[in-house]
């Protein structure tokens, strides 16, 4: 499972940067001047050279003094030129979320999706907030008020009263088209610095990340169709949007993988169209109900795991365990029961291959059909297999717990 880091950022280390950045700019100063350099040090080289060489004489016309020459301007190239026209198009949309809770002041971002003034950022940016002040990059500043929250994508939604004329709307792109290789843009607040663009590229697609809920026999749930980035976030992007190079945003930046706290080169964003499935019931009725079988499940299944299990190939979503009272243990779904020599997985639990005649590649597979093409009350069928024999079940989905 990857540990991840949460992208807020309590006020207290924001102090400390700031000292930080103080000295380091005084350390630097010394390494970039305005003026002139001294005529002595564009005197040419000279090598030795034997008596016999004779020389042109020196041309009559006077020396450009060097204070006098033109100055040189780099000309932006077109993708350079590209990146400024997102930023000024996309930044005004990006806001500063300040929230006071009782464990102290906290920062993060968000981005600004209508014209009514709602703005989605993470739920946990928001959760236990007393007051949020949202920040625009114009210089207004409001409260703001939590609408809608879900936990299980980390997405809150926020609402500010806010004159239509002023609020500039972000595009919500199709996650679905988005591609590893392709370039990204984050915009946020790391550190507390308001408006940082950053770029990289999308470095895999189909992540999972563990829920902040769990299952009553304590398994979190999962959230699917994280995209991973390499593009620079770090403590106060959380909430922020990710980027295509058209401004459109395919993900809400949430967290990141990292030893430190700080931004090594992979992060997370929660896919849009995760964003634009629960979005509309989080504003109508504050909260997303995710359909639920019951089940735990490895991410993924090794060689070796496939040896020791039995299996007879290593895709599809291996049954670890079955909650008590779920949709899976109505229907007789199956969990390992029996020892194994791998120690954390155990043989006899039913290999799910195919949901709905979609074949399933592993547990995120799984996952994203559940919340992209399914409901509560719903009826799907599970094609297993059990014992070395393919077989059809029938699950009605519940709601998660």
């Amino acid at each position: 499972m990857i540990k991840t880091h949460r992208l807020d950022l309590r006020r207290p280390a924001l102090i400390g940067l700031a000292a930080l950045t103080i000295s380091a700019l005084a350390c630097s100063s010394g390494l970039f001047r305005s003026e002139p350099l001294p005529s002595a040090v564009v005197q040419p080289t000279r090598t030795a050279v034997t008596p016999a060489l004779t020389y042109p004489a020196p041309s009559s016309t006077p020396a450009v003094p060097v204070s006098t020459l033109p100055p040189v301007v780099a000309q932006p190239g077109a993708e350079d030129t590209s990146l400024v026209a997102l930023y000024r198009r996309v930044n005004p949309a990006v806001v500063f979320v300040l929230v006071e809770s009782s464990g102290g002041e906290s920062l993060g971002s968000g981005f600004v999706i209508d014209a009514a003034g709602h703005i989605v950022t993470n739920n946990h940016v928001v959760e236990g907030a007393r007051r949020i002040e949202v920040d625009f990059p114009g210089g207004l500043k409001v409260y703001a008020k939590v609408i809608g929250a879900d936990k299980d994508a980390d997405i809150a939604v926020l609402h500010v009263d806010v004159p239509p004329e002023k609020l500039t709307v972000v595009e919500l792109g199709d996650s679905d088209t988005v591609q590893v290789g392709q370039s990204v843009v984050a915009i946020g607040n790391p550190f507390g610095l308001a408006g940082t663009m950053t770029i990289g590229i999308v470095s895999g697609l189909g992540r999972t990340l563990s829920s902040e809920r769990a299952t009553t026999a304590g398994q979190p749930f999962s959230a699917p169709d994280i995209i991973q980035t390499d593009a620079a976030i770090n403590p106060g992007n959380s909430g922020g949007p990710l980027l295509d190079l058209q401004g459109r945003v395919i993900g809400v930046n949430r967290a990141i993988d990292s030893a430190t706290g700080v931004n090594s080169g992979v992060g997370f964003a929660v896919a849009v169209n995760t964003v634009k499935r629960i979005l509309p019931h989080l504003i109508a009725e504050g909260r997303y109900t995710y359909p639920y079988i019951g089940i735990g499940s490895m991410d993924s299944i090794s060689l070796a795991q496939q040896e020791a299990l039995g299996l007879p190939q290593s895709t599809g979503v291996y049954v670890t365990s079955i909650v008590p009272g779920s949709p899976a243990e109505a229907a007789s779904l199956r969990a390992g029961a029996r020892r194994s020599s791998t120690g954390d997985v155990s043989p006899g639990g039913d290999l799910i291959i195919a949901i709905d005649g979609q074949p399933v590649i592993d547990f995120n597979d799984f996952l994203s059909y559940l919340v992209y093409h399914t409901e509560v009350g719903q009826t799907v069928r599970l094609t297993i297999i059990r014992e070395g024999k393919t077989m059809d079940v029938n699950v009605k989905l519940a709601a998660r717990p």
